[in-house]
């Protein structure tokens, strides 16, 4: 069988539960929030004054730990399904 083949069949992710999926519109939501903040921030401030650059930092910092936790179960939930365990990490 030729490797791509054989790479095609392979399982490379876990099926997504709701939860995860839930998750991943959630994180996908914050990138693209993050990215039109930072995009516009010159309309952002005009808008919001003096709190653009704490609501960006904010924006920036919640991005980053829901970042860190969706990947987290995500990992999870790849290592339960696909069988790998802790010992490949």
């Amino acid at each position: 069988m030729p490797l791509w083949l054989d790479l095609l069949r392979t399982p490379m992710a876990a099926p997504e539960s709701r939860q995860l999926r839930r998750m991943r519109f959630t994180w996908q939501g914050l990138c693209v929030a993050t990215a039109l903040c930072i995009g516009f921030f010159p309309g952002v401030q005009r808008m919001a004054g003096h709190i653009a650059p704490c609501a960006a930092a904010a924006l920036l910092l919640l991005t980053g730990l829901y970042s860190w936790l969706y990947l987290a179960k995500k990992q999870a939930a790849d290592a339960a399904v696909l069988g790998k365990g802790e010992e490949g990490t």
